[in-house]
């Protein structure tokens, strides 16, 4: 079976997040390559959004399965570390999928783990779009994300922590 690598960009748009399904793997911008060796093989590369990310098992399952469902048999998903996963990453897309769930897309141009030296980022309520909102706790429903709460309507949502 010949392989073109935007016929594999396009299966792998039914990979989602196991975390968060509305996210594709690309949407989130894991997939750093396609890389198609003499062998036969297909070599997808991601990058896990952080370090010891729970998900990343089953992404990489799900990748391997959707690949081999279609038809590609020598299939094998690399992880890596470097450059670091970082949520600019993310596409606009991906942004406007993570708002319309409920969950406020990350800020750009901040990074959350100066929190205690600047000010906190004015993080948009995916309900009603303000921004007078305030973090609740730094943790949320999974690790990548904190738990927010829009001060004007009054509803808690989760914010994808910027990294």
């Amino acid at each position: 079976m010949g392989v073109n690598t935007d016929t594999i960009w396009n299966l792998l748009e039914e990979v989602t997040d196991p975390e968060i399904p509305v996210l594709t793997v690309a949407d989130l911008g894991i997939i750093r390559d396609i890389r198609l060796h003499k062998d036969g093989l297909l070599e997808v590369v991601i990058t896990p959004t952080y370090s010891g990310c729970p998900a990343m098992n089953t992404i990489e399952v799900n990748i391997r399965a959707v690949l081999q469902e279609k038809g590609y048999d020598k299939v094998r998903v690399t992880t890596v570390l470097h450059p670091a996963w970082t949520t600019d990453w993310i596409t606009e897309r991906g942004r406007q999928r993570l708002k319309a769930y409920g969950i406020a897309p990350p800020v750009k141009g901040t990074v959350d783990k100066n929190a205690l030296f600047q000010n906190p980022p004015a993080v948009e309520c995916p309900q009603c779009g303000s921004t007078n909102t305030e973090m609740a706790s730094q943790f949320g429903s999974t690790a990548c994300k904190a738990l927010y709460r829009c001060l004007d309507c009054k509803e808690p949502f989760d914010y994808f922590k910027c990294h």
